[in-house]
């Protein structure tokens, strides 16, 4: 399995595919069944408003490329974006493709704080089959909420798989990364990890990493096991993908 740790431009969807191409051939080099993409990787963590051109539906050419990679390297892909609306704002949707088909789409449930003013919450939390493996996918605020976690546990998942852009604090010319990574760090282990431990499944955490135009983000992979250990994790706020592997 490969998590990402992807520098996402916004609304840089062609440069975002682009830079997808060269992770996927790597993942499947590198002989992984599974690659995870961090939150909005597709669209960048937009504001709608700002880049309304930048929202787009899951049959966007795109997202077309995505899934037809998927198929040419016979690999699950797990990626995200910004998901028109017709009823109203947009979602924050990551969808999954495998082996060249659409699986479906999971739409982040947890809104708070400035995201409200943005984006709808999704109501549902559908699980993932290919081969081998049953999973679920929750993004970034979801974090804050215990329940996604037992629901996917009790609908059979094996591992959820993290997809988060934490935008950093503060004016990017003072940038502390360390600091901004130690927190998202910190939060991924005390809460991701009690997760793990109580629902006693794996939980794979994939974070958009580096300097955008106007925000940047933490960084860091990680893979918590059904004891709620930190078996495996990038180690910094670089640009890379975390291998792991997972016992059923």
């Amino acid at each position: 399995m490969a998590l990402v740790q992807m520098n996402c431009e916004k609304a840089a969807i062609d440069r975002n595919v682009n830079v997808m191409r060269d992770y996927v051939a790597a993942a499947k080099t590198n002989e992984a069944d599974i690659v995870c993409f961090p939150e909005m990787n597709v669209t960048g963590y937009i504001d709608p408003g700002k880049y309304p051109h930048a929202v787009i539906t899951i049959d966007h050419s795109a997202i077309g490329q995505i899934i037809q990679l998927s198929g040419l390297y016979s690999i699950c892909v797990i990626a995200g974006f910004v998901e028109y609306n017709p009823e109203g704002k947009p979602y924050i949707s990551q969808f999954v493709a495998y082996n060249g088909r659409l699986l479906g789409c999971y739409r982040k449930k947890t809104i708070k704080d400035g995201e409200a003013e943005w984006f709808a919450p999704g109501d549902q939390q559908p699980v993932f089959h290919i081969p081998g493996l049953t999973f679920g996918v929750s993004v970034c605020a979801d974090i804050d909420d215990p329940g996604i976690f037992s629901e996917y546990a009790q609908k059979g998942a094996k591992i959820v798989l993290e997809s988060a852009a934490p935008g950093l604090y503060g004016e990017q010319e003072s940038r502390n990364w360390s600091s901004g990574y130690n927190w998202w760090r910190t939060n991924c282990i005390e809460k991701l990890g009690k997760y793990a431990a109580e629902e006693a499944i794996y939980i794979g955490v994939a974070t958009q990493a580096g300097r955008t135009i106007d925000e940047d983000f933490p960084g860091g992979g990680y893979l918590f096991n059904p004891r709620g250990e930190c078996t495996a994790e990038s180690g910094n706020w670089d640009e890379g993908v975390l291998y792991v592997q997972i016992q059923m």
